[in-house]
């Protein structure tokens, strides 16, 4: 049997951990997306292009995702799991959201805008919840 390069190769892609202040300027909101394809809530991601960077790519996705325009911050731990039998990596960036609005899609049908706690809570992924805690952590250690 043959293994064709596209069954090891390990599949790139990227995102962000979207945020913004809360309105009232109390605490911040963290913005995770629904994909209807798989049920599930998540934070903006998604593949690479061909010769596209890896923040590029993020900043892309959270755009086409959420329709989001936003400002990159600190690098934040990648996401290393199997699909389909094939190795994955995902490159994450903190990013404030900018400005833009949200157009429902095929891919995307549902943002929703929560506070650390709740977003935490709502992530399908346990290992999505703990880019919550590294958000956290970095704007943190921005404030001090």
């Amino acid at each position: 049997m043959t293994v064709r390069d596209d069954e090891t190769t390990t599949i790139r892609a990227a995102g962000c951990v979207l945020w913004r202040r809360a309105p009232g300027g109390d605490g911040l909101e963290i913005c995770l997306v629904h994909r209807p394809e798989y049920d599930d809530w998540s934070h903006p991601k998604g593949k690479l292009k061909r010769g596209e960077t890896a923040l590029a790519g993020a900043l892309r996705e959270v755009r086409e995702e959420t329709g989001q325009e936003c400002v990159p911050g600190a690098t934040l731990p990648t996401a290393r799991y199997v699909v389909s039998g094939r190795p994955k990596t995902v490159a994450y960036w903190a990013a404030e959201a900018a400005s833009g609005t949200f157009t429902p899609s095929d891919e995307v049908d549902r943002v929703r805008w929560l506070a650390p706690d709740a977003a935490r809570a709502r992530l399908t992924e346990p290992r999505d919840r703990t880019l919550v805690d590294a958000l956290l952590a970095a704007l943190h250690s921005d404030l001090t």
